[in-house]
C-alpha cells in the first residue's frame, strides 16, 4: 500500500503543479468601441426603439457605470481616446487638444501628426500620422508587450485619431481616406498595404453608401424625443435649403466633401463596420493562443451631432440605426468566438453641449464666444500695457501663449503679466474663470473645474493664461454645436463592459474614463499603462 499512495501523491503533487504553471483563461479577443460625441443619456432616450441585441446589451447584460465623466479639460477627441486607452490625462500623455500650439515651432501641431512617415493607400495629404505625439503607453501596447508581441492590436476608425492613438505605439491602426475613398495606413506602421486590406478597397464599399439615400427608419413625426426636422438651430448640407430629410446623398457628394460625405451619415458607421469584420477575418483576430484586441472607433456621430445637434432627429435616427448594427456585430462575434469568449466595452471621446441658438429660444442663458475678437482686445491690451511687441503669439482651445523670448528679453516679469491678462479677460461676456499657468504649476487643485483644468495642463505644451467659459457659451457660429468643456454636458458619458469575466449590474458611483484602461489590465492580468493614473473599478471587479 505506501508505494502505491506514494505514487498517488507524486501525481497528484505534479498535478498541483501543473495546473499553477497554466495561465489562467482569457477573453479570445477585446473589442474597445468608442463612439464618437456619445452621451450617456443616449443609452435611455432613444431605448424604446432600441433592439435587443445592441446597445441593450450593455444595458441587460453587461455592468454600465452609470456615472461615467471625463476627468480633464478640453474634452476633444484626440485627447479622449488618448485618455481612455492610456488611462491618464493629457497632464501625462501630452495629447492635450486635436490641435495645438508649440512655441519652438510657432505654428500649430495635430495631435496625429508625424512627418517621418507617409501614406500607404490612400492619398499623401492624410498619410502623415502616427501615435508618436502620445507619450505614454496604452493598454493595447501592455497587451501585446506581455505575450512578446503575439497578441495583436487594431484601430479602425474613420478619422485617423481615432484609430492610431487607440492602437497605440505597437499595433496597426487604418483611417478613411476623404480624397479617394480607401482605408489606408502610413509608412509607422507598414511599406505595402496587407492583402486583405487591398482586397477590402477593391470593393468600392465608399461608392455603394454614397448611391443611397438617408431616410428615417421610422415616420419622421414619430421621432418624440427631437425637435421637428425642419429648424433654424441645425447646418444643412450644401446643395439643399434646409436640414431636412431625405438627404439623396449622390446629388449631395460633389459639394459636401466627395468620399468624405458619407462620414456625415450613418453610413459611415456602416462602413467602419464593414471594415472590422474583414480586419477581424484577414488578420485571425481571436483565433490564436493568446488575446487579441480590436479597438474601433465610430466617427459619424460626432460629424452628425456637430452639423445638427444633439436634438435633432438626425442624431436620433443615427444611434437608431447604429444599434441596429451592433447588434448584428455582436450576433457575428458570439458565433464566430461563442458567448462569453470575447470582451467588449463601450465609452465616448467625449459627450456634446446643445445648440447655444437652442437654447437662448428656451430662455436658457447660452451664447457663442468670439475668440477672434477677443484676441484683438487682448492684444490692444498688451500694446497699452508693456509697450511694442507681440507679446501675444497664439490664442487657441480657450488658452493664452505669450512671447517668453520677448518677455525675457525685456526683462518683463512673466508671472505678471499672466496675472493682469488673466484678470483683465474676466471682462468678456461669456468668460467665467480665468486661470495662470503659474497657478496651476504651484497649486494643487482638487475639486470642480479647476481640477479638471490641472489635468488637461501639460507643462510644456500649455499655455499662460487658460480659460473657462459659462455654461452652454461655445466657440462657433449661431447653427451647430460642439464640445471642449469640463461641464457635465461634455463630460458624461457611458462606461460599460460586456462579455468574458463580465456579471451583468450598474453602479452610480463617480467614474472616469482614465479607470477603463487599468480595469482592462486587472481583467487580462497584466501591467497598467505606465503612466495610468486611473483606478481598476471596484464595483465591477469586486463581484
Amino acid at each position: 500500500m505506501r508505494p502505491i499512495f506514494t505514487v498517488f501523491l507524486m501525481s497528484f503533487m505534479l498535478a498541483i503543479g501543473v495546473m499553477a504553471q497554466e495561465s489562467p483563461k482569457k477573453p479570445k479577443l477585446v473589442v474597445g468601441i468608442i463612439v464618437d460625441q456619445m452621451r450617456q443619456e443616449y443609452f435611455y432616450r432613444f431605448a424604446d426603439r432600441y433592439v435587443d441585441h445592441g446597445f441593450k446589451r450593455f444595458l441587460n447584460q453587461g455592468f454600465m457605470m452609470t456615472n461615467g465623466h471625463y476627468n480633464y479639460i478640453p474634452t476633444y477627441t484626440g485627447p479622449g481616446h488618448a485618455s481612455v486607452y492610456t488611462g491618464t490625462t493629457p497632464a501625462t500623455h501630452g495629447v492635450v487638444a486635436n490641435n495645438w500650439f508649440v512655441r519652438s515651432l510657432n505654428r500649430m501641431i495635430y495631435c496625429a501628426e508625424d512627418s517621418t512617415v507617409t501614406n500607404v493607400g490612400g492619398t499623401p495629404e492624410n498619410g502623415k500620422i502616427s501615435p508618436r505625439n502620445m507619450l505614454s503607453t496604452s493598454i493595447t501596447d501592455e497587451l501585446r508587450l506581455s505575450t512578446g508581441k503575439r497578441s495583436k492590436a487594431i484601430g479602425i476608425a474613420i478619422k485617423d485619431r481615432g484609430a492610431s492613438l487607440p492602437a497605440g505605439h505597437t499595433g496597426d491602426a487604418y483611417w478613411y481616406d476623404d480624397v479617394n475613398g480607401e482605408w489606408m495606413t502610413s509608412t509607422y506602421y507598414y511599406e505595402t498595404l496587407p492583402q486583405w486590406v487591398a482586397d477590402f478597397n477593391a470593393k468600392k464599399r465608399p461608392d455603394y453608401y454614397l448611391k443611397q439615400t438617408w431616410t428615417t427608419l421610422f415616420p419622421v413625426e414619430s421621432y418624440v424625443n427631437s425637435l421637428p426636422d425642419n429648424n433654424d438651430f441645425e447646418g444643412p448640407f450644401i446643395g439643399k435649403n434646409t436640414p431636412t430629410f431625405p438627404y439623396i446623398l449622390d446629388s449631395l457628394k460633389e459639394n459636401n466633401g466627395g468620399y468624405g460625405l458619407v462620414a456625415s451619415t450613418p453610413f459611415g458607421n456602416s462602413l467602419t463596420l464593414d471594415f472590422a469584420y474583414a480586419a477581424i477575418e484577414g488578420e485571425k483576430l481571436g483565433q490564436r493562443e493568446v488575446t487579441d484586441f480590436l479597438a474601433v472607433s465610430f466617427s459619424s456621430p460626432d460629424y452628425i451631432g456637430h452639423r445638427f445637434g444633439p436634438s435633432s432627429v438626425e442624431v436620433e435616427d443615427n444611434y437608431l440605426r447604429l444599434d441596429r448594427e451592433l447588434a448584428q456585430f455582436f450576433d457575428y462575434l458570439d458565433k464566430k468566438f461563442g458567448k462569453g469568449e470575447y470582451l467588449a466595452f463601450i465609452s465616448a471621446d467625449h459627450a456634446v453641449a446643445d445648440v447655444p441658438a437652442y437654447m437662448i429660444s428656451e430662455n436658457i442663458p447660452a451664447g457663442n464666444f468670439n475668440s477672434g475678437m477677443v484676441l484683438g482686445q487682448l492684444k490692444g491690451f498688451a500694446l497699452a500695457m508693456y509697450g511694442e511687441g507681440d507679446w501675444i503669439m497664439n490664442f487657441s482651445n480657450e488658452q493664452i501663449f505669450l512671447n517668453h523670448e520677448l518677455i525675457k528679453s525685456k526683462k518683463m516679469n512673466l508671472e505678471q503679466m499672466q496675472r493682469d491678462l488673466a484678470e483683465y479677460v474676466l471682462r468678456f461676456r461669456g468668460v467665467k474663470e480665468a486661470y495662470t499657468a503659474t497657478d496651476l504649476r504651484r497649486q494643487e487643485f482638487t475639486q470642480n473645474r479647476p481640477h479638471l483644468l490641472q489635468m488637461g495642463y501639460n507643462h510644456k505644451a500649455s499655455g499662460d493664461v487658460l480659460l473657462i467659459l459659462e455654461p452652454a457659451w461655445l466657440v462657433g457660429g449661431q447653427r451647430g454645436t460642439t464640445h471642449g468643456s469640463g461641464f457635465t454636458y461634455d463630460t458624461h458619458v457611458p462606461i460599460a463592459f460586456y462579455g468574458w469575466g463580465i456579471k451583468p449590474g450598474k453602479s452610480a458611483a463617480y467614474t472616469t474614463v482614465t479607470d477603463i484602461a487599468p480595469t482592462l489590465a486587472q481583467l487580462l492580468q497584466i501591467r497598467m499603462p505606465n503612466g495610468a493614473t486611473g483606478q481598476p473599478i471596484k464595483e465591477l471587479l469586486d463581484r
